[in-house]
């Protein structure tokens, strides 16, 4: 299967994943632990969660690119689906080993150093940037895995701000020293819920849900613009991996030839992939056209 300008732009955001958060889990950790801040090692950790993750992501789009064979007719995209469930569950497990690290030490209390907030500063920044730019990529490619990467790296900001406060208020005193283990144990709680909320959305694509109604028009709409369609009885897509797989039952005119029906509905499957390149394939089912009232209103199922 040939990529897309997004698709590509897709693997080059998850290499760039992988670099930065080595980097940054690398510095995280080490200067947490010279530092003594319980909060910035967690962040540290949740870094080399996200080069585990990243790397998931860029081994599942590869997967998924894979051409179309005899075992798997419909192409392998579900397995970049799958990642993004297993993406979920990580982030799950990450953020319940955080959490009760973070409060298991507790009564073991360091003064915090005031350059441990440096790395959480330059973190914050990275993982801003590199968030929009998945989300951006990650909806035009639809990739499910890259989508939910992004969510990784939103929590990345969300802990590294969390760390940072932790921070500044355990160095104002003996009595707020505890603020940097319980800011790892918040950091924790939130990779648990964003864990859970990705693994809801993939579920939610392997259980066929339809796409949203603007994209169920666009479809339509490709379908319609084809001379000869009639109307739509029915409309169906499901996402397999990157892209959309639709069923469409076509309402032609009824006295026309098995040939002149093949070939108009060869015309729609044509013109919706030419149109619409977050569809990897259509099935076209032809039926006969009778014109009854509310008859347009087919096409909007």
């Amino acid at each position: 299967m040939a990529l897309t300008r997004h698709e590509r732009l897709a693997r080059q955001a998850a290499w760039a994943s992988i670099g930065i958060s080595a980097i940054l889990a690398v510095i995280k950790i080490g200067v947490g632990l010279a530092a003594h801040s319980v909060s910035l090692i967690s962040d540290g950790f949740e870094s080399a969660a996200d080069f585990f993750t990243s790397g998931l992501v860029v081994f599942a789009l590869w997967v998924a690119a894979k051409p179309p064979d005899a075992d798997h007719p419909y192409g392998h995209g579900r397995f970049e689906t799958l990642t993004g469930l297993a993406i979920g569950v990580v982030l799950v497990a990450t953020g319940t080993a955080i959490s009760i690290r973070a409060l298991e030490e507790r009564n073991v209390q360091h003064a915090v150093a005031l350059y441990a907030i440096w790395p959480l500063i330059g973190s914050i920044i990275a993982k801003f940037a590199l968030a929009a730019a998945k989300f951006s990529i990650g909806k035009r490619s639809g990739s499910s895995s890259l989508a939910a990467d992004a969510w990784n790296d939103v929590v990345d900001v969300l802990s590294g701000s969390v760390a940072l406060v932790a921070i500044l208020l355990s160095i104002q005193g003996p009595r707020l020293q505890a603020a940097d283990h319980y800011g790892g144990f918040v950091i924790g709680l939130i990779v648990v819920f964003l864990g859970m909320n990705v693994a809801r959305e993939t579920v939610l694509q392997l259980m066929d849900t339809m796409p949203d109604e603007t994209q169920m028009s666009q479809i339509r709409a490709a379908a319609l613009g084809v001379k000869g369609a009639r109307a739509i009885e029915k409309c169906f897509a499901r996402k397999t991996g990157l892209r959309y797989h639709v069923d469409l039952h076509l309402e032609v005119d009824p006295e026309l030839t098995v040939r002149e029906s093949h070939e108009i509905a060869h015309d729609v499957k044509n013109t919706i992939k030419a149109q619409l390149e977050w569809v990897e394939d259509v099935l076209v089912h032809v039926e006969p056209f009778v014109a009854v009232p509310g008859a347009a209103a087919r096409g909007r199922r």
